[in-house]
């Protein structure tokens, strides 16, 4: 069992840029992919960013240039940068972490909210 624990949200101006991390209770290091997902009212949940263990990287199209995820195994955390942060950007945003045998964990998510 991994707990996973985002901080890091907040409100922001458009334009502006936020860093979410993503702690994880135990080693990352099985993990095969580590990635950023986020749900606005009323919409689905959607793959922000990913990357696997050997750091490969994908990103939604709405967000490529813009975001950047990266993972630190030695501190068991995931990161997400946001710049050029839009209106449409907010949402809440939960860390998903895939496991190749035990499956997959979720965090409790973070609010971001892009706003002037």
């Amino acid at each position: 069992q991994v707990q996973l624990v985002e901080s890091g949200g907040g409100l922001v101006q458009p334009g502006g840029s936020l860093r979410l991390s993503c702690a994880a209770s135990r080693s990352i290091f099985g993990m095969s992919t580590m990635g950023w997902y986020r749900q606005a009212p009323g919409k689905q949940r959607e793959l922000v960013a990913s990357i696997t263990t050997g750091g490969s990287t994908n990103y939604a199209d709405s967000v490529k240039g813009r975001f950047a995820i990266s993972r630190d195994n030695a501190k068991n955390t995931v990161y997400l940068q946001m710049d050029s942060l839009k209106p449409e950007d907010g949402a809440d945003y939960y860390c998903n972490a895939k496991h190749p045998i035990f499956g997959e964990y979720w965090g409790q998510g973070t609010q971001v909210t892009v706003s002037s």
